[in-house]
C-alpha cells in the first residue's frame, strides 16, 4: 500500500483500496476507508463489462464485515445492495442470519436484499419478518424488502407512471406513481404519518415527498421524525441527507441532540446535516465528536469529512 492515499487517486488498485478499507495499516482514518468503500463499490456494480474485478471487489468489500464500526458495516452492507451485483445476495442473506452482528448491520443487509431484488432472499426474509422475538427494526425492515421484490416482480411495477427521480439510489420502496392526487403534499403528508397503512405504501409516499422535493415536502417529511418507529425516522432523515435543503436543519438538529432517540436515527441526521453543509451545522456536528454512542460519534466525523467536500 502506498504511504499516503487521498481518496483521489482513480487508478489505485484494488488491493490498496481493499488495504485502506479494512484499516490493514491500523491507521487509516474512517472518512478515507469511506472513500476506499465507494470506489470500490464502482468497481463491483461493473460486473457486466469488468465480471471478475467486479467479483473481487465484492469480496473485498466484504471483508470488512469482520469489523468493529457498526457504522462501516452498516455503509457496505447498503453498498452492495446498491451495486445492482446479485453475487452480493449470498454475501448479504450471511450477514443477515449472523444474529452476533449488530441490529443496523443487519437491518441495512435485509434492506440491501430488497434493492437487489433477490428473489431467492424471500424464505429468509420472510422467516425473520415473522419472527416474534426478533427485533423490530429487522422485521420491519424484512418486510419492506418482502414488499419491494414482490413489486418489482409484478406487473404493476412495468405499469405505474413513476417520475424519473433526481436520485441514483435504489430505495427501499418506489415512490408513489406520479398523479394529479399523489403530487398533493398534503395528501402524502396524510399517506406518511397513517399507522393503519402497510409501511411499504407509507415509504412509497415518503418517496413521492422526496421526488417533490419543495420547502412544503420536506416540512411535510419532517412531521414523520412523530413516529415511533426507528427505522421509519432514519429513513427520513437519509432523504434529508438526499435532497441537502436546508429547511431540514432545525428537525434534524433536534433529532441528533435527542440521547434519548435510537442510535440508528440520530447518525443518519448526523451524516444529513453533513451532506446539507450549511454554516450553521458545522458547530453542531464538532459538538458530536466525543458522543457516547459509538456510530453517532463516527458519522460525525464522516459527517464533517462530507461538509470539508461540500
Amino acid at each position: 500500500m502506498p504511504e499516503i492515499w487521498d481518496g483521489e487517486d482513480e487508478t489505485a488498485s484494488l488491493e490498496t483500496l481493499r488495504d485502506v478499507l479494512v484499516n490493514k495499516s491500523g491507521d487509516v482514518k474512517l472518512a478515507l476507508r469511506f472513500r476506499a468503500l465507494f470506489y470500490l463499490k464502482s468497481v463491483g456494480s461493473e460486473f457486466e463489462q469488468r465480471p471478475e474485478e467486479a467479483q473481487k471487489a465484492l469480496q473485498y468489500i466484504s471483508e470488512s464485515f469482520k469489523d468493529d464500526s457498526e457504522l462501516l458495516k452498516h455503509e457496505v452492507a447498503y453498498v452492495l445492495g446498491q451495486t445492482k451485483n446479485m453475487q452480493a445476495a449470498p454475501i448479504l442473506r450471511d450477514v443477515l442470519a449472523n444474529t452476533s452482528q449488530q441490529c443496523m448491520v443487519r437491518h441495512e443487509a435485509a434492506e440491501a436484499l430488497g434493492a437487489l431484488g433477490d428473489v431467492n432472499s424471500l424464505d429468509l426474509l420472510v422467516k425473520y419478518y415473522e419472527d416474534p422475538e426478533e427485533m423490530v427494526e429487522i422485521r420491519q425492515t424484512c418486510e419492506l424488502a418482502i414488499d419491494r421484490i414482490k413489486w418489482e416482480k409484478s406487473e404493476k411495477s412495468k405499469t405505474e407512471n413513476l417520475q424519473t427521480s433526481l436520485y441514483e439510489s435504489i430505495d427501499p420502496a418506489p415512490p408513489l406513481p406520479s398523479d394529479e392526487e399523489n403530487d398533493k403534499v398534503e395528501k402524502l403528508q396524510q399517506i406518511l404519518n397513517d399507522q393503519n397503512r402497510s409501511l411499504f405504501e407509507r415509504y412509497r409516499a415518503m418517496f413521492r415527498l422526496r421526488d417533490i422535493g419543495t420547502d412544503e415536502a420536506c416540512l411535510a417529511l419532517a412531521s414523520g421524525f412523530d413516529d415511533e418507529s426507528a427505522l421509519f425516522k432514519h429513513e427520513i432523515a437519509y432523504v434529508f441527507g438526499q435532497l441537502c435543503n436546508p429547511v431540514s436543519v432545525p428537525a434534524l438538529i433536534k433529532i441528533v441532540g435527542n440521547k434519548s432517540e435510537a442510535g440508528m436515527v440520530r447518525h443518519e441526521a448526523a451524516e444529513a446535516l453533513g451532506s446539507i453543509g450549511t454554516g450553521d451545522v458545522l458547530p453542531i456536528l464538532q459538538g458530536f465528536l466525543n458522543d457516547k454512542d459509538d456510530v453517532v460519534r463516527e458519522s460525525a466525523v464522516v459527517a464533517l469529512d462530507m461538509y470539508d467536500a461540500e
